[in-house]
């Protein structure tokens, strides 16, 4: 059993697996409170493997059935609390890999809450787990908040870097990145004094899901790759599902709608790449919004997806889905029902603290009401979304939110230069100063086109007319009149 717990914290999990597994089987007539406890952390093992099979059988060999005198099987236990207790948790969790949430909260409930009562730093990591399972997210960043502060008074030094993780974790499905960012960070110090690689792993993951909003594509490209490191050699799905879908966001932050859908796609469909069981669902929205981006067939590969995410949404899974819901149809449907969609995705939001998808929302139905000349009711709406992606941390989707507001006719007092140390660019528009950028940056007159939801020869037009009034007669002197330190391999081609 030492070597299992060993290699779950720094090891290939599938071994932790195997071997914490045969330990709850070799205790189960000697000791049962060590049966049980080899027994849940070969489930966490198998959860952070991505191993649906093996965290079923982990969860059966909590509470298997009892043995007659005469060898058959006589059922389980009857009354003795603990077993009842057990039986509940290992019910409770069937219940929740298949979907079935109503059943699972009358399960788990009385679960959560004997293992909250208990001031203890495992238990009450026990509990968070379990708070997330059921998306209840408020009730998870409590007691995981509770275990923290347990653990810190423990000086339980392997407990600690977990409880963070969870927690970080928690604050991210509710769109607190400041927060999960913080704690995160506290976790690998923490883990740095005792090395645990499989848990720095998923925090690294979880800081690379932090970054992917934040606008810093170097610091998630760190943390992706410190994360994806140690996922292969060990066989961490969890962590490897998180990581990429992190680099997936950043992509389409920054425009780059085709990479993301690349990224995501093999994590979102069935095949030996898909995500994690228990996380790809959460990765679909992102998937949705970049495919469309990026001009991808609707009816065959975008909206069957949506409805498994719909059906999904519609087990309490996550408090926040059913409105993110209604704003991936509203991105497939036609003109006639998309605005209905958007103002029902946009009051379920309200019921919901959820400010980062929120401002997701307000930003898509903006887009979508600029892109159809209806520029006043679109600022209302890009308003909105600056203030959310503000509040929640999200800097490189406020730089998205802010540029379209501009472009829906919202004029700063200066236009800020894109060049630094140098004098003020020739009056562009707002977007002709999208192109000209995303055009240094390297994207070719199509890619800009998908950024920015316009034709190709719209595109040329601008570039035409941005080339004229900077001076410049190629993309690379485009470039080095925005960033006179550009190299020139950034920009390729010659005439727009």
């Amino acid at each position: 059993m030492a070597l299992g717990l060993r290699l779950l914290r720094d090891g290939p999990v599938s071994d932790a697996h195997n071997l914490l597994l045969l330990a709850s089987r070799a205790l189960r007539t000697t000791d049962a409170a060590r049966s049980r406890e080899a027994a849940v952390h070969a489930s966490l093992a198998a959860w952070s493997g991505g191993d649906r099979d093996g965290y079923l059988t982990a969860l059966d060999a909590l509470c298997p059935p009892a043995v007659a005198p005469d060898g058959g099987r006589s059922g389980e236990a009857g009354n003795d609390p603990v077993e009842v207790f057990w039986r509940a948790y290992r019910d409770g969790m069937h219940s929740t890999l298949h979907g079935d949430f109503e059943r699972a909260n009358a399960l788990l409930g009385p679960v959560l809450n004997v293992l909250r009562a208990q001031q203890d730093a495992s238990r009450l990591l026990s509990a968070g787990t379990i708070a997330l399972m059921l998306g209840d997210l408020a009730a998870a960043r409590q007691v995981l908040g509770l275990a923290l502060a347990t653990a810190r008074s423990e000086a339980t030094p392997t407990i600690l870097p977990r409880v963070l993780e969870h927690l970080a974790y928690a604050e991210l499905r509710e769109g607190r990145y400041h927060q999960a960012r913080v704690h995160a960070e506290a976790g690998l110090e923490a883990s740095a004094e005792h090395p645990q690689s499989n848990v720095t792993a998923g925090l690294s993951a979880v800081l690379a899901l932090a970054a992917s909003i934040a606008g810093d594509p170097a610091a998630v490209a760190t943390h992706a790759r410190s994360a994806l490191h140690v996922a292969h050699a060990h066989g961490l799905g969890q962590a490897r599902t998180l990581a990429e879908w992190a680099r997936a966001r950043a992509d389409l932050g920054h425009g780059n709608a085709e990479h993301a859908a690349a990224r995501l796609a093999p994590l979102v469909r069935t095949g030996p790449r898909q995500g994690h069981f228990g996380l790809w669902m959460m990765a679909v929205p992102c998937y949705v919004e970049a495919a469309v981006l990026a001009g991808h067939d609707v009816d065959t590969d975008v909206e069957p997806l949506i409805d498994q995410y719909a059906r999904w949404a519609s087990r309490g899974a996550d408090p926040q889905a059913p409105a993110v819901v209604l704003r991936c149809r509203a991105l497939v449907a036609g003109d006639e029902h998309s605005e209905d969609l958007f103002t029902g995705a946009l009051a379920r939001h309200e019921k919901v603290d959820s400010p980062y998808e929120h401002a997701r929302t307000h930003l898509a139905y903006g887009m979508w009401l600029r892109r159809r000349r209806r520029p006043v009711e679109a600022r209302t709406q890009l308003r909105s979304a600056v203030m959310g992606f503000d509040q929640c941390g999200a800097d490189v989707w406020t730089g998205q939110a802010d540029a379209e507001l501009r472009a829906a006719g919202e004029t700063p007092t200066a236009v800020p230069s894109a060049r630094s140390g140098a004098g003020p660019l020739p009056p562009l528009t707002p977007q002709q100063l999208r192109i000209a950028r995303s055009v240094a940056q390297g994207a070719t007159n199509s890619e800009v086109a998908r950024q920015l939801s316009i034709s190709t020869r719209t595109v040329e037009y601008h570039l035409r007319n941005i080339f004229t009034q900077l001076g410049v007669r190629s993309r690379v002197a485009l470039a080095r009149h925005l960033d006179p330190d550009v190299p020139p391999a950034r920009t390729g081609g010659h005439l727009p």
